[in-house]
């Protein structure tokens, strides 16, 4: 048997004809950048999530790192984000020229806010939250606590796109919600895209102008800004995906359940918290792996044809491009712990029950097979 560890392949067998009629007509209109597809993309997708705007940008990185241009985040400014995030959430800072600010994580790998208040100074200008896994901040106390400070709250909602809380979608919390669609998300591109989105008429309007040039009519740059565009052939896929998206993320949950049935015995993994809400989406199904077994039970699982991995081996502040940031091995115990025992298993709307009972099994027999070593 073979279990992928993600399937964008079979969405894309899901819209394959009508992406392809709509690729055809971008070709035969000649309107290869911007035009219609995006617009009317970006319009669903606010609406979808009930905000006021959405603009398409190049990828997720960019949507962060337009996101605090657009807030006028510079030097001299700090912006607290999780150690245990992906390192585009910290490159972005890096790159206006601001101090990336690392707080730990708590045990459901979400960005401990309490920390977060203790990191505030009168330099802090933004704080991101990490909508981690798939899994929601709860930020309805952090939000109107940063609001009351002058702290914006910018969300990265790179891995959430579909959850929500207390019914406010992930990306309406805050000032802005960044979104990345490249190919394995909740809502993925066929290639690579992003989105800002905002219920702020003022940042929508700003976020227009620095992905085009600074301006949004042809040869009228109205401020210094940059090229990152949404694709429109990828806003193309991604409408006809987010007609999906709901059910997609319902089918993740049901696996997500399915594996809390078959693993639940399994004393040497924990387990993600599932909560019978929209606040998950399980965009990775990630378990940590006790005693030092996490290596070879990925190992183990290979060899028998199930793909897994691990986001993210090393914190932010162990990396080699973040040594100036001046943190220690031990500054950050919980993101430096899971570093070494988390596992993502297989999790993709294509997954059958009978796959994810297929590799429990094989993780019981791993972890028998290491108790009769050990005796």
């Amino acid at each position: 048997m073979r279990i992928l560890f993600s399937a964008p392949q079979y969405e894309y067998e899901m819209i394959r004809e009508q992406w392809l009629e709509a690729v055809a007509k971008i070709a035969r209109q000649g309107v290869f950048v911007g035009g219609p597809p995006v617009s009317e993309f970006e319009a669903a997708f606010a609406a979808y999530l009930q905000a006021e705007g959405t603009v398409g940008v190049g990828n997720g990185t960019d949507a962060i790192y337009l996101a605090l241009q657009a807030l006028g985040v510079g030097p001299d400014d700090e912006v607290i984000t999780a150690a245990n995030t992906f390192v585009a959430t910290v490159g972005a800072i890096h790159h206006t020229g601001a101090r990336p600010v690392l707080v730990d994580c708590n045990e459901h790998y979400l960005i401990d806010l309490e920390r977060v208040k203790e990191c505030v100074t009168s330099r802090t200008k933004a704080i991101i939250p990490v909508h981690l896994y798939g899994k929601m901040a709860d930020l309805k106390a952090i939000a109107p606590w940063a609001a009351e400070r002058g702290i914006a709250l910018i969300e990265d909602c790179a891995q959430a796109a579909g959850a929500s809380l207390d019914g406010i979608a992930a990306g309406r919390w805050g000032v802005m919600g960044c979104f990345s669609f490249y190919p394995d998300k909740n809502l993925g591109a066929l290639g690579d895209g992003g989105a800002v989105v905002s219920s702020s008429f003022e940042m929508i309007a700003k976020l227009r102008k620095l992905r085009n040039h600074g301006g949004e009519v042809r040869y009228q740059h109205e401020i210094c800004g940059y090229n990152s565009r949404l694709d429109p052939i990828q806003a193309s896929a991604l409408q006809l995906k987010l007609r999906y998206l709901d059910d997609w993320n319902n089918r993740r949950r049901e696996i997500a359940r399915h594996y809390r049935f078959y693993l639940g015995a399994v004393e040497f993994l924990t387990l993600p918290e599932f909560a019978d809400d929209n606040s998950h989406v399980f965009h990775l199904y990630v378990v940590r792996v006790k005693y030092g077994l996490r290596d070879a039970l990925k190992k183990h699982l290979q060899k028998k044809g199930v793909l897994t991995a691990v986001q993210y081996p090393v914190p932010v502040h162990r990396l080699p491009a973040y040594a100036h940031l001046g943190y220690k091995a031990g500054d950050f115990p919980h993101a430096e712990l899971y570093a070494g025992e988390i596992l993502s298993l297989p999790m993709h709307v294509a997954m059958t029950e009978n796959e994810v009972r297929f590799i429990a099994s094989e993780i019981r027999t791993f972890y028998e097979s290491c108790q009769t070593v050990g005796r």
